[in-house]
């Protein structure tokens, strides 16, 4: 099975924690796979601050964002700014964390599927991937360029912004 659609997990709102007080193994979650964004900070890492113009991708309203999509935005935006700028020319960080574990209740989906499963009984669900919480005006992204760079650096944070499964807007400072 492979992964489910974004909107499944980008709705902002508290997990369900389960708390066992008879059992307290049962109370965590276990086997957590590991994120697909590994790394945070790209470009020449000497000149980080000390760029003219900062850009930064900002989200429109309170989501989730999942591992994957903030390493896609990421690769997106590098390979950009690698090909219209030498590398020498452009910091770019991820001011992102994927903390928020996803759990999925997987169900046989198929005719007699009531001999697989127990039903919604005891749904906590297994770990499926981690997820960034991120509230409305918080800044995903930094890419800091001088100022002839600055186009390049706006059209990368707009690939980034489409990555996204919430609005974001693009913010120079």
């Amino acid at each position: 099975m492979g992964l489910r659609r974004a909107r499944i997990y980008r709705e902002f709102r508290r997990p369900y924690t389960r708390t066992a007080v008879t059992v307290h193994r049962k109370a965590y979650i276990k086997g957590v796979p590991g994120s697909k964004l590994h790394t945070f900070e790209m470009g020449n890492l000497a000149m980080r601050g000390k760029f003219e113009k900062k850009v930064y991708v900002v989200s429109c309203e309170n989501a989730q964002v999942r591992h994957n999509s903030l390493e896609s935005g990421r690769v997106s935006a590098n390979s950009h700014l690698r090909k219209t700028l030498d590398e020498k020319n452009f910091f770019m960080k991820v001011l992102v964390y994927p903390h928020q574990i996803l759990r999925e209740h997987a169900q046989a989906a198929i005719a007699q599927a009531d001999r697989f499963y127990q039903g919604m009984a005891h749904a906590f669900g297994k770990p499926s991937g981690s997820a960034a919480r991120i509230r409305k005006s918080h800044r995903i992204m930094l890419i800091e360029v001088n100022a002839t760079g600055l186009q390049a650096a706006k059209q990368a944070a707009k690939r980034v912004c489409d990555k996204m499964p919430m609005r974001c807007r693009v913010e120079i400072a």
